[in-house]
Order: C-alpha cells, then structure tokens, then sequence
C-alpha cells in the first residue's frame, strides 16, 4: 500500500564530489530534503560546524545525520572511557551542528569483546548521555564488523540496552551484500526503533565486502542488489524516517556533484515507488522504432549519405522547413539533421557525425511524458512550422533525444513534415532495427543504466566485460 506522504529523501556528503560547501549546494539545488554529514567533510571545510549549519539553513537542508562514529562498543578499559570522552566532543560537534543523532557502527577493532551483553551496556551508557543532551543514538550492523555483522544481532543488543535513545540503523548493502534480507523486520522490530535507513545497489562481486563496499556502491536502480525488496520490508514495517544514499564510489568522488546528486534523487524517487511507497504513471509499452537521427554537417552529411545509399537504403524525401533529410529501407526510418542553430548542431559540436535522437513508439505518449517529469527527467519540445507533427522528446543524461511517437501515429510525421519524393525500395533486405547499441564513456554507463531502468521501465542484463586492445569494455543490456 501506499504511504500517506512520500519518504523524505537524504544523501550523505561522501556520496558526492568536491568540497562540503558544492556538496551542500548540489544536495540543495536537486531538491533533497536532508543530508548526512561525513565528519571528514567537516574537517576538511574551512568553517565551524555553527557555520555549516547556517549553510544547511539558508539552503533549506535538515542535516539528518551525523556520521560514523567507529569502534566504540565492548571495548576493554582504558578505551572503554577514551571511548565515552570522545562521544562527549562529538556530542559537542553535534549541537553546533544541529544534526539530531549519531551513527555507530559495529566495531571492527581486533580488542573488541565477543560480550553482546557488554556492547548493550555501553550503548546504553552512550544514550543517556545523548539524551542528556537531546540528541540520540543509531546502532549499526558493518558487514565487517569484528561480532556483529547482521542487522537482527544490532537488533538484540539494542533491544538489551533497552534506552528510548537508542536504535537502529538499517544499510542495504551491509544487508544484501551478506545475502540477508529484511524478512521478519515488521514483526521483530516497532517502527519507532528504526532511527535511520541508507541505501546503496552495486555490481555483485566476488571480493572482500569492505573493498566492495568502499569503492563499488550505486544507486538504486544501477546494480544488481535487491534494494526494491529492502524497501518493501520497510514499507511493511512503517519505517516513518527518510531514505538516504550512502554511496562509495570512486566514479562518483571525481564526477559532477550535480549530476550525480540528479541521478541519486531519481533513484530515490523510483524505488519507492517500486516498493509501493508512492504510485508513479506505469512506464511505456513500446512496439519499435519510430526512427534514428543523425546530428551531420557538411562533409559528414555527403559521406554518411554515400554509406547509406551502399547499404541500400533511399533518399525519399526532404523536410519542409528544415535542412533535414530521410532515408528509408523497409521499416527503417533514417534522418539527417544538418539543421543550424538545433538540438542536432548543438549535438553536433559535443561528440560530431553521431545519432543525436531516437523516435520510439509507445501505447501513450501523455502517460509516458508524466512518469519522465515525476522522474526529474526533463522534456523537449520540437521547434515546429505551422502544419507539423508535434514531436515530444525526453532528454538522456548525455543530451540525446528520445521522441515519444505514438504507435497509432506511426508513419504520419513523414506525410506531415516531408516533401516525399523517392521511393521505399527493399534495398539490401533490411527491414527492422533489431536493437540500439551505444557507446558511452565509462562515468556515463550507471547513469544511462537508471534512466532506462527508471523512465522506461526497462530491465538491465548482467554487467559483461570485454577485453579491447585499447582496455576493458564495460557492457550491459
């Protein structure tokens, strides 16, 4: 079932690329409500946590989170009390802040005491200090942890400490990276004990969990993780917080902070309504390819022309208004576009002779055009003459055109638009694009992957890998 308002929507600093400040503001300008603060950020930032907070403020940012706190439970003394006056100075950091509650994550030092009953006391003790000053406490499971590495063990020893401060944080990947799943959750643990969810897909692979979780996270929606299946389980359990992207990633650290956090929020958006959170427009049903355009100019026109014709398709026709062709072989429709001042010439002067637009055909072009905007996906509209077909078109990360055609309409854009004057001949015996490959750089692939996956309501294959001369292709369909 649905929920009464969506999730509020978080992501932590690390996720993203550049200095806390660009990290606030791209967290802002996306549209998150919240974020996490990584302490590492803190420290590398040039202002007082007084003056970060001032920033979340007037950029409209709850700072939801601040994070992690390492190896402080069932530790032997002295580190035991070293522990608990360190939890005093992050409290400090913490009021300064205005950040409501601290992630402990389960300790992973080599003193740590397999004693579930000693974790709980010291859990306790660090919660009645933080309620102390209103502040509380989220215990997490690491999937390295030294003793606990599953949510249901974090569970028990939260549920021994027994403090209204006190609860549980729940990762996906420290979950479904181990094979678990939050099966169970709604009948063992009250909603109100589940403090914080973060969310994180990535590849499977076969490696040790830290490297893979240090340096291969995504988002929902780019990796083979059940994190729809996650989500569900927190539906069911009425999970009242916000939904949160803790993404390590090395691609990630060295892109744009912007998009980045564009693709991260739609990842959000989409799996909670996969998981029945929200309700989005159902995706749409395509029956083919409308056709494929060519962003050309000058020579390249003449010589992609010339190729063309060798594989037997022909001219048939020129546009009424604009300096773009057609060519055509059975049901294969082929357009160049040397149009100036266009989204073709702009496409043009980005990545030169390449196909700047796909038309596709779907069931409902309206229905398909909502789900792309609830989706951050933005919509073009065709500069058009009087009389002419009124193309839509949603906008790929890279800047790529898809038209939205409606199947009922197929054919009819080049009875309106063209002055048709050749002949559909059978040419070479084509007579249907079987499929679309596009070559894409390898920072890109992940973001392709989620716009498919979300706007389309395509499924990806598994991640292929081929050897090139030149490197590794990464491949999926």
């Amino acid at each position: 079932m649905t929920r009464a308002a969506p999730f509020r929507k978080a992501i932590a600093t690390v996720s993203l690329s550049g200095t806390l400040p660009e990290k606030l503001r791209a967290a802002a300008a996306t549209g998150f409500d919240a974020i996490e603060i990584f302490e590492p950020d803190l420290l590398n930032v040039q202002a007082t946590p007084a003056e970060v907070r001032a920033m979340c403020e007037d950029l409209g940012l709850e700072i939801a989170l601040f994070q992690p706190f390492r190896d402080f439970e069932a530790m032997p003394e002295p580190y035991r009390r070293r522990n608990l006056e360190r939890a005093e100075r992050k409290f400090d950091v913490m009021q300064a802040l205005g950040a409501p509650q601290v992630l402990v994550c389960s300790n992973v030092h080599e003193l740590a005491q397999a004693d579930p009953a000693r974790a709980a006391a010291d859990l306790r003790e660090l919660a009645e200090r933080a309620h102390q000053r209103g502040l509380k406490v989220g215990y997490e499971a690491l999937a390295w942890g030294r003793h606990v590495q599953r949510w249901r063990q974090a569970w028990d020893i939260v549920q021994q400490a027994d403090h209204p401060a006190l609860g549980l944080i729940l990762d996906s990947f420290h979950t479904l990276a181990l094979g678990d799943s939050l099966a169970g959750l709604a009948e063992t643990v009250p909603s109100e004990k589940i403090f914080f969810v973060q969310l994180a897909d990535s590849p499977r692979k076969s490696m040790d969990v830290l490297s893979w979780s240090r340096h291969y996270r995504n988002f929902p929606g780019q990796g083979e993780l059940d994190v729809v299946g996650f989500t569900r389980e927190l539906v069911r359990a009425d999970y009242q917080g916000p939904l949160s992207l803790e993404i390590f990633n090395d691609e990630f650290r060295a892109a744009s902070a912007y998009l980045t956090a564009h693709d991260g929020l739609r990842s959000l958006l989409w799996v909670e309504a996969e998981a029945g959170a929200t309700a989005l427009p159902a995706p749409p049903v395509f029956s083919g390819y409308e056709f494929l355009e060519f962003a050309v100019e000058g020579q390249a026109t003449r010589e992609l022309s010339e190729q063309l014709q060798a594989l037997g398709f022909s001219w048939t026709g020129q546009h009424r208004s604009k300096q773009v062709s057609l060519w055509q072989q059975g049901d294969i429709n082929l357009i160049l576009n040397s149009e100036p001042d266009s989204q073709a010439a702009d496409f043009y002067d980005l990545y030169g002779p390449s196909v700047c637009a796909i038309a596709l055909r779907v069931d409902n072009v309206a229905r398909a055009i909502e789900r792309a905007d609830r989706l951050l996906c933005s919509v073009w509209q065709e500069v058009r003459g009087e009389d002419e077909y009124p193309l839509v078109a949603l906008r790929a990360p890279n800047g790529m055109l898809f038209y939205l055609v409606s199947s009922e309409d197929a054919g009819k854009l080049y009875l309106q638009d063209f002055d048709l004057r050749g002949q559909v001949g059978t040419g070479a015996g084509l007579q249907t694009i079987d499929h679309v490959a596009q070559a894409l750089p390898p920072d890109r692939l992940g973001s392709f992957v989620l716009f498919y996956r979300t706007v389309f309501g395509l499924e990806p294959e598994g991640l292929h890998e081929i050897p090139d001369p030149y490197g590794l292709v990464s491949s999926r369909g």
